[in-house]
């Protein structure tokens, strides 16, 4: 288990170091922030669909998260790391973004998922 304090956590995350932390048994919370046809392409079994467009309108429902470890992903990294800086201004100080998305992830962890 990564004892790092929250606020110092880096901002970005790795495929393989969030594949470890499930592997490991910890509680991650994953938050696909695609769109809902990006999601029903490909996704990642246990992550929670939060469409970067609907996240403000949905700030609510996000307070059951607060205090939970975070991981964001999209496509390739540059919308997750968008919304994990805006959670973290929000005071979710442990969302991090992974790096490289889903396409990284069935790139390097599981090639059986479809890539587009």
């Amino acid at each position: 288990m990564d004892n790092t304090p929250a606020s110092q956590l880096p901002i970005e995350i790795s495929c393989d170091v969030v594949k470890s932390k499930f592997d490991g048994g910890e509680d991650l919370v994953l938050i696909d922030c695609r769109e809902r046809d990006e999601y029903e392409l490909v996704h990642l079994d246990h992550a929670q669909l939060w469409p970067m467009s609907e996240l403000e309108s949905r700030t609510d429902e996000l307070e059951s998260l607060r205090g939970k470890p975070l991981v964001v992903f999209c496509h390739h990294g540059g919308r997750s790391l968008r919304v994990t800086h805006w959670l973290r201004r929000l005071g979710f100080a442990s969302a991090q973004s992974m790096a490289g998305g889903i396409d990284r992830w069935a790139s390097h962890i599981d090639p059986t998922l479809p890539r587009y």
